[in-house]
């Protein structure tokens, strides 16, 4: 497939990290990724893949620097005009002081939504402590989406979650991270079904590549675990994501972009343009 026949794409996940400038302990233990990806790597792992827009997601740097992750990110976006957004950190449980933080971020227009990942607490539940879903429902006053980075034993919590937090949108990545790796459908298979059954949720296509074996990141492989979140979901409501760099620890970005283009090519062309770039600008806001 060349470049000519792949949809124009926003681009829903990009990271860029740069470890001299801010700590990002979680990349102490992956030697691959634990250096400098900025715009220009960017463009060109995503040369294939006819990136328009992109939104950049936060990378869980140290608690201190966060608002200049925001700062720094916003100005790239000055020199990268394909940065169309940001997907900031919050700490939603901080529920006492979450709303001078969102305050601070809403006077940034990139910033549409942000994310406090999950999928590192020992509790399944941790999401549905009292100050947590008041921080998550303060979401709504600013406009902001909330992005669920989980594993599947916390998606009953988490659907559970956006049914309380109704007014929010929540934006599920990487499909919630099924055990491919392993072969395993269920029971993640069912609990999507529940969390898709809810209105505001919505679902990135992404990520799928760091949840399997990289000697077998082909469609016969992840056709099953796309499938099921488009059957889910709908393609009104999914997005398309690289979730670079990270996919790099199993696949490249156009790696991906093929893979997946392989999954839904017998899709209508109007349905391809929803995964690809409609639903991303919607949701968005870009």
């Amino acid at each position: 497939m060349s470049a000519a026949s792949t949809p124009v794409v926003i681009d829903a996940h990009v990271h860029f990290w740069d470890p001299r400038r801010f700590r990002y302990p979680w990349l102490a233990s992956l030697p691959a990724l634990n250096r400098a990806f900025l715009p220009e790597d960017y463009q060109q792992a995503s040369a294939f893949s006819r990136v328009a827009k992109f939104i950049f997601v936060e990378c869980d740097c140290d608690a201190p620097h966060r608002l200049d992750e925001v700062k720094w990110i916003s100005d790239l976006a000055r020199i990268e005009s394909r940065l169309k957004g940001i997907v900031a950190h919050a700490a939603v449980e901080t529920a006492t002081s979450i709303r001078a933080h969102l305050a601070t971020l809403a006077r940034n227009p990139l910033v549409k939504g942000v994310r406090r990942i999950l999928q590192s607490e020992a509790d399944p539940n941790f999401c549905l402590q009292p100050n947590f879903i008041a921080g998550v429902e303060a979401l709504a006053d600013f406009g902001f989406t909330f992005d669920l980075c989980v594993v599947p034993a916390q998606l009953p919590a988490v659907t559970e979650l956006a049914r309380r937090c109704h007014r929010v949108q929540f934006i599920l990545d990487h499909c919630g991270k099924p055990a491919i790796r392993d072969g395993r459908l269920d029971p993640w298979r069912q609990q999507l079904r529940e969390l898709a059954a809810l209105p505001n949720v919505v679902c990135k296509i992404s990520g799928l590549v760091t949840e399997s074996d990289p000697s077998r990141c082909g469609a016969v492989h992840f056709g099953p675990y796309v499938t099921h979140a488009l059957e889910c979901f709908g393609f009104d409501r999914v997005l398309f994501a690289g979730d670079w760099p990270v996919c790099n620890l199993a696949a490249t970005h156009s790696d991906w972009t093929r893979t997946l283009s392989a999954i839904v090519a017998s899709a209508r062309p109007s349905d391809l343009s929803k995964l690809y770039e409609n639903n991303a600008e919607r949701i968005y806001r870009v």
